[in-house]
C-alpha cells in the first residue's frame, strides 16, 4: 500500500517515445526526475514500424506507468521519405539544409497529442528528444520551437488559463550524440533495445547507412562506447 501511495504522490508527466535512442534517454531522464512517466507513441504510418515495438519493450523495461500508441496517418499526405514509400530515404551521408526525411509538422502534432493526454492526466510536464545538435536539420527539433509551442500551450488550454502551468521539455536539445550515448548508458537505457533507423528490417535491425544510422555510428565513435545496435549486415 506504501507503495502505491508513494507512486499516486509523484507528479505525473507524458513522454514522446518513439523507441529511439533519443527518446529512450529522455524517459529515462524524466524516470530520474522522479515523474510518474506516462508514454505516448505514435503510428502515424512511418516506414521504420519497428520503433513502435521497441517502444513498448522501453517502457516495460524502465518500469514507466503507463503507455499508449495513437493511430494517425499520416501517410496519407505523404511529403516525406518516412512516410512515402515513392520517396527514397538517402543512404548518401549526412547533407546540408532539411533533408527529405523531415516529416511535416511531425513534432508540433506529436506535441499536440501529448498536450492533450497531459491535460486529461493533470500532468504539467511533457518531455520530448528533441535534438538540436545533431538532428539532420529538422525545425521542429529547435529549443526556439519547444519554447514557441510551450507559450502555444498555455495559451490554448484550460490548464494554463486556469494557472497550472504546463511545462515542454527537451533535455537532450542541447547535446550532441556522443553525449547522448554517455547519457543513456548512465542512466541505465540499453542502446540494442533502440530502433533509430529510418529503414529498419522487420526485425528491427538497422540499415546502417541512413542519416540517423550515421549520425548514432558516429555518436558512439565518439563517446567511445561500443556500438551495441544491432545491424541487418
Amino acid at each position: 500500500m506504501a507503495g502505491l501511495a508513494e507512486a499516486s504522490a509523484r507528479p505525473k508527466a507524458v513522454v514522446l517515445l518513439s523507441g529511439g535512442l533519443d527518446s529512450a534517454t529522455t524517459l529515462a531522464w524524466a524516470l530520474k526526475e522522479g515523474f510518474e512517466c506516462h508514454c505516448l507513441s505514435v503510428d502515424y504510418g512511418q516506414r521504420h514500424r519497428a520503433e513502435l515495438d521497441a517502444a513498448k519493450a522501453i517502457a516495460t523495461a524502465l518500469k514507466a506507468s503507463g503507455h499508449k500508441v495513437i493511430k494517425l496517418d499520416l501517410a496519407t499526405f505523404g511529403g516525406s521519405a518516412l512516410t512515402d514509400s515513392k520517396v527514397a530515404v538517402p543512404i548518401d551521408g549526412v547533407q546540408g539544409g532539411i533533408p527529405v526525411t523531415y516529416v511535416p509538422a511531425r513534432n508540433t502534432i506529436l506535441l499536440s497529442l501529448a498536450l492533450g493526454w497531459a491535460e486529461v492526466l493533470g500532468a504539467q510536464h511533457i518531455y520530448v528528444g528533441a535534438n538540436a545538435i545533431d538532428y539532420s536539420g529538422y525545425p521542429d527539433c529547435r529549443p526556439e520551437y519547444l519554447r514557441a509551442f510551450e507559450a502555444m500551450a498555455n495559451l490554448a488550454t484550460k490548464a494554463g488559463v486556469e494557472g497550472r502551468r504546463i511545462e515542454v521539455r527537451g533535455p537532450l536539445v542541447d547535446k550532441s550524440k556522443a553525449e547522448i550515448v554517455r547519457l543513456a548508458v548512465e542512466l541505465g537505457v540499453d542502446p540494442s533495445m533502440t530502433v533509430t533507423c529510418y529503414q529498419p528490417d522487420a526485425a528491427g535491425r538497422a540499415c546502417g547507412v541512413c542519416d540517423a544510422c550515421r549520425i548514432r555510428k558516429q555518436g558512439f565513435a565518439t563517446a567511445g562506447v561500443p556500438d551495441t545496435t544491432l545491424y541487418a549486415s
